[in-house]
């Protein structure tokens, strides 16, 4: 509202509201300023949009670390539905996209594996499956936001800067999410909501709903929400898996000679993709406080979330361009072409194998979290708190199944990408794609993935009132944490790949007793004319009930020929700090800060399969290091509002769980032929920080702040990646490992000795700086005249940029470049307006190009993801204090996912996910 408000409902409201968030503040940062203006502070009655930021600028402007929050408007009301885009209207925070909705958060150009989170004081992860073009099953330490309703939470604080009392592992920031609390709000309170939307892509309606009631006396109080959502997903677009040279075995009639053509890089799979699936989401959460004296409190929270979810993936596509060989590439006939700028952007082909790919999965995650804190007061000096916990994200992928429909040698196929090379032309000859008699059955995948994430902590903290000026605290913490994953293949006991195998009862089933067809709406993409936009495709579930495909006894799974992704890994860490905080009066102005130092144990064991005699060897490898972590953070102020602060620290990231793997995996995936190994003994990613940042309170709940940030990365992990023949690999694998998993396609076109084998390896490398700047202002336009006054703007702009040191795998820099997942430059901007009973906002979130794999993998110079600006509206209308009408409009300009190669800007993957509209009913008491 632009009005102060006189209603005691308005000022209980927002009370508890501002007091909850500036509470947490001061739990979190242990920041005796935020205590105090949380006991002192008057009833602030500002509310709905505004009233949050109100509380946003009130918790950074008291935090003594560089802080920035995101606070719930309202009961059960996030600013968004999906948590980490609320995140991403912080400055300096970018997201990236799973099916068009966030999923991970990268901070200051540190990406997702840099950013720790805490849900209500303790260390959490949560992780789920995606695309393989979106990073598929999370095995690393990256959190994924969707899991979660945002109605679950009231405040999202992230912490930039480190201090000692916060426990380690984040290079980037520290994002704590904490769930609401019965004394958060004025006794009874009771909020519901309904909304209904629709996707213009996959044209159909998706329901979301949620629920909260909380009561307390005056000393006893209970909460329950509950949060739920059912959306069906539809995203179309082209893909290549990617560019490569080389290969053809003749050309006739063309322009270029044969060997300009196999110098110059062509689309390892040129074809068109289409996706559509079901998304479930539940979220619970519970709350008990009990309060029986001033002095003591005990808050038991639970946190419940589940994500089930299917998914279909359809590709009418040429996979011979990625293949070796004379009955692969090297059988392919070039008969017309161009070559621009060393990119084969137009071929006509003959001798051309076309597939029809199917990909079901379903999928789900189970996050469950219990804590239990104890707050206690035992003198007016000395005050503790105590928490036990333990957190469980169980991701299950059970059914990862895939069939391929081959056809080989068609003449007359074309692909196109001169006109748009997003959108490219792509023709099969005249080949019947839509008549099921014309494909053959050739590959059975069965692929279920499991990844379980476990945390259990138990922390104790105390913290004692030396003098008004001055506090003390310290404290002990024990995590230990566990990741279990698994993939199961289709096995009989070895590491021989079977997928090849297609006999029996598979073999002499018709394919139109279980096909489909599949096609492009083309909503939202300019497709060529005389693009091919539907085909036959196999109907997986036809397939499984006529088959018995789940069936073990006919279709035998074992983790044998995916070893590399059977592993486990527990880590034991023990730390405790000290620090010292003041709050100092001085000739001029003010200064707060703290300085303090936390030391860390990290015992670790790492669990997998290595290869001996080509007979693989489960073995543990275990080690410990350790790391004293200095910290400072001060804040002067010369005058009333004008900040000055400052902060610098050691910090570390622990190494991704994947890469400590002690074993290694051999992988044939098509015509992909891949080796992954880990490094138990990687040391975590360590850097020094350094922040300055200036901040002006110019006006009531209004700022304008200018920081700079230096990071000096001194320890890196970055994965070497070559290719070459696997025949005397430098892991001693010995051939009949490759030879097991080339299965049926050995040895035509996959043997040891063919040079396109793939390796993957983790090293520790040096690593380099990473620095930039954020502006940032927040400004409630109130002296503005008649309605303009009930607007408001909020901007913010990141740049950043780093000096990465990339290897080969003598060590040897092979490039200077950006952190992987750093977007150089990010910004944000919100235009509001808001009185009594209407309030609208429309939002703007852009960030640019970013890197994700350097040096790029088959001669490609890198792999990265193109810019995005997503556009996004909300807008409600109060009837009364109980009812509200609410619209909302997500991705408003159909943003695509765009990513591509360099040199040249070879396309890799282009998807559009469609605009999505929400109406919906809120009602409070």
């Amino acid at each position: 509202m632009s009005k102060r408000s006189d209603s005691a409902e308005a000022k209980h409201l927002w009370r508890g509201l501002s007091l909850a968030a500036l509470a947490t503040a001061a739990t979190w940062g242990g920041n005796a300023a935020a205590q105090e203006a949380a006991a002192n502070s008057e009833e602030v009655v500002v509310t709905g949009f505004r009233g949050s930021l109100a509380a946003a600028v009130d918790i950074k402007r008291n935090e003594v670390a560089a802080v920035d929050a995101i606070v719930a408007e309202d009961i059960a009301k996030f600013p968004d539905l999906n948590l980490s885009e609320s995140i991403q209207r912080i400055p300096g925070v970018a997201i990236t996209r799973s099916g068009g909705e966030g999923r991970q958060v990268s901070v200051r150009g540190l990406g997702p594996q840099f950013t720790r989170v805490r849900i209500d004081g303790m260390e959490a992860l949560s992780t789920g499956g995606s695309t393989d073009a979106e990073g598929g099953t999370n095995r690393g330490r990256n959190f994924d936001f969707n899991i979660f309703a945002s109605e679950l939470f009231n405040n999202i604080t992230v912490r930039k800067t480190a201090s000692a009392e916060v426990e380690e592992g984040s290079l980037g920031a520290t994002v704590d999410l904490r769930t609401a609390r019965p004394f958060d709000y004025p006794g009874f309170t009771m909020a519901a909501s309904g909304n209904v939307g629709y996707n213009d892509l996959s044209e159909k309606a998706d329901e979301r709903v949620a629920f909260l009631i909380s009561n307390h006396d005056s000393t006893f109080g209970y909460l329950f929400s509950v949060a739920y959502s059912d959306r069906d997903t539809v995203e179309e677009g082209s893909s290549t898996v990617r560019w490569q040279n080389a290969g053809f075995g003749a050309a006739s009639g063309t322009p270029d000679t044969l060997a300009q053509i196999n110098a110059a890089f062509h689309p390892r799979i040129p074809r068109y993709d289409h996706y559509d699936g079901t998304q479930q989401r539940l979220g619970i959460t519970g709350a008990l406080q009990w309060r029986p004296s001033n002095a003591t409190e005990l808050s038991l929270d639970l946190l419940y979330g589940k994500l089930d979810s299917t998914r279909n993936e359809s590709f009418l596509e040429a996979p011979v361009f990625s293949t070796s060989g004379a009955s692969g590439i090297g059988g392919v006939t070039v008969t017309n072409d161009e070559i621009r700028n060393g990119t084969l952007v137009y071929g006509v082909f003959n001798g051309v194998d076309i597939r029809s790919e199917y990909r079901h999965d379903d999928l789900s995650t189970e996050y469950t979290q219990v804590g239990l804190t104890w707050r206690q007061d035992f003198s007016d000096h000395v005050r503790g708190e105590f928490f036990v916990g333990r957190a469980e994200s169980d991701h299950k992928n059970p059914v990862q199944t895939t069939l391929l429909w081959d056809h080989n040698n068609i003449n007359g196929y074309v692909y196109d990408y001169r006109g748009d090379s997003r959108n490219p032309l792509i023709t099969y000859g005249g080949a019947p794609v839509t008549d099921p008699a014309f494909w053959t059955l050739t590959q059975i995948r069965l692929r279920p993935q499991f990844v379980d994430n476990t945390f259990t902590t138990a922390y104790g903290d105390l913290t004692f009132d030396a003098t008004p000026s001055w506090t003390f605290r310290s404290g002990l913490n024990f995590k230990e944490y566990q990741f279990d994953s698994l993939e199961l293949r289709r096995s009989n006991g070895t590491t021989a790949n079977l997928e090849s195998n297609v006999s029996g009862t598979p073999a002499s089933t018709a394919t139109s007793a279980y096909m489909q067809i599949v096609s492009l709406s083309g909503n939202g993409l300019n497709l060529p004319g005389g693009l091919v936009t539907s085909w036959a495709a196999p109907n997986i579930g036809t397939a499984a009930a006529l088959w018995n495909l789940y069936d073990p006894s006919v279709f035998r799974l074992g983790p044998e020929p995916a070893l590399g992704n059977d592993q486990n890994i527990v880590e034991d860490d023990i730390g405790g700090y000290v620090q010292a905080a003041w709050d100092l009066q001085m000739p001029i102005g003010t200064l707060r800060g703290n300085v303090g130092v936390r030391y860390v144990a990290t015992n670790q064991e790492s669990t997998g399969y290595s290869f001996t005699s080509g007979s693989p060897l489960r073995q543990t490898v275990r080690r410990e290091y350790n790391d004293t972590l200095p910290s400072l953070n001060v804040v002067y102020a010369p005058i009333d509002d004008f900040f000055i602060r400052f902060a610098a620290a050691k910090v570390m990231t622990r190494p991704n769980l994947g890469q400590l793997n002690p074993g290694a995996t051999v992988s044939v995936s098509g015509s992909n032929h891949t080796v992954t190994a880990g490094n138990p003994d990687l040391d975590p990613f360590r850097a020094k920080s350094y922040d300055l940042a200036f901040e002006y309170y110019f006006a009531p709940d209004a700022l304008f702040s200018v920081a700079l940030f230096y990071k000096d990365v001194d320890t890196f992990v970055q994965t070497v990646r070559t290719t070459g023949a696997f025949t005397g690999n430098s892991l001693g694998l010995p051939d009949s490992v490759a030879i097991a998993a080339c299965g049926s396609q050995y040895p035509a076109t996959c043997n040891p000795s063919l040079t396109d084998w793939q390796f993957s390896l983790p090293q520790n490398t040096p690593g380099g700086p990473v620095k930039g700047y954020e502006i940032s202002l927040q400004y409630p336009l109130t002296f503005l005249p008649g309605i303009l006054r009930n607007t408001g703007v909020i901007a913010n702009y990141t740049h950043v940029e780093s000096e990465i040191k990339y290897v080969d795998s003598a060590g040897v820099v092979q490039a200077t470049d950006d952190l992987t997942g750093l977007s150089p430059e990010s910004w944000n901007a919100t235009v509001y307006y808001e009185d009594e009973r209407l309030s609208a906002r429309i939002s703007g979130a852009y960030r640019s190009d970013y890197l994700t794999t350097i040096p790029g993998r088959n001669g490609n110079t890198s792999e990265s993801t193109k810019s995005t600006l997503n556009v996004d509206f909300a807008g409600s209308y109060k009837f009364n204090d109980h009812f509200q009408l609410t619209l909302e409009g997500l991705n408003l300009t159909n943003e695509s996912q765009d990513q591509f190669l360099s040199p040249d800007d070879r396309p890799s993957f282009y998807h559009v996910y469609g605009r999505e509209v929400m109406l919906g009913l809120r009602y409070k008491y």
